[in-house]
């Protein structure tokens, strides 16, 4: 299956009220378990991909291995891969597309792409971050892939307080309209679980909603019936998976 075909085939995943399920992974092995247990497409999380290989969040681990390892994984798979980007390793619009045309070379179809500013503080500008998501789709254009930009607010993750997302909401909305007509192709809405606020972020976006599955959200059938498109875990399956290495581990050594 060529690459445009796979970016095809994960766009038309994104279904509200049928939501797509990507449950995060970090390396080749993981993505080969899930597609095997039945997955259509594979994720991965920034975070998980940089605890695995020693590393913190926030674009600590290399460029150059992040895209050794999106390739593999690519190689690995017959499915949709897409990668959770961050800030896209750049501030410039020129170097971030730069950077995103590395990551269609190395087999991805799409990208996870925050409009937190990574390492400062705050959020870029709606104009700059537009900016730099039209970057983004020019660089795939030219490499004629119907690439998958599923552009992040970090809002409601800034705010740790759930009581004042409803605050928020009006320029989550003003974001997310400003993101899909500079030519993103999804809204991803982290942090946020109340479903009246889901609801209406779905409503008012002409996108597709993604919304990662935390403590205290909807179930996922509740996603659904709110028209949320796409559904990720986020670093919570690594974190699983390394509880269970350990536990096992306690297990076969009696705790010695």
């Amino acid at each position: 299956m060529t690459q445009a075909r796979k970016a095809r085939d994960f766009a038309d995943l994104h279904v509200p009220g049928t939501p797509v399920v990507l449950y995060n992974i970090w390396d080749a092995g993981g993505a080969k378990a899930i597609v095997e247990a039945g997955a259509r497409a594979v994720a991965t999380g920034s975070w998980s991909v940089a605890a695995a290989h020693g590393y913190p969040d926030r674009e600590a681990i290399p460029l150059d291995l992040v895209l050794r390892i999106v390739a593999r994984i690519a190689e690995t798979v017959d499915v949709p891969v897409t990668l959770d980007f961050e800030g896209a390793y750049a501030e410039a619009p020129d170097d971030v597309a730069a950077n995103a045309a590395r990551v269609i070379e190395a087999g991805a179809i799409g990208i996870n792409f925050e409009d937190q500013v990574v390492g400062g503080e705050g959020l870029h500008g709606v104009d700059a971050q537009c900016a730099r998501i039209a970057a983004i789709r020019r660089a795939a254009d030219a490499a004629a892939i119907p690439f998958f930009i599923n552009a992040r607010t970090d809002l409601f993750l800034k705010q740790r307080d759930r009581a004042r997302h409803a605050d928020l909401v009006a320029e989550a909305r003003a974001r997310g309209t400003a993101y899909a007509e500079a030519g993103a192709s999804g809204f991803f809405v982290p942090g946020l679980v109340d479903p009246e606020l889901i609801g209406g972020i779905c409503q008012a976006v002409k996108l597709p909603v993604n919304i990662i599955m935390l403590p205290g959200a909807p179930t996922i059938a509740d996603l659904a019936g709110l028209g949320v498109a796409r559904i990720s875990y986020g670093p919570a399956p690594y974190v699983e998976a390394m509880k269970t290495l350990a536990g096992r581990f306690g297990e076969v050594t009696g705790g010695a």
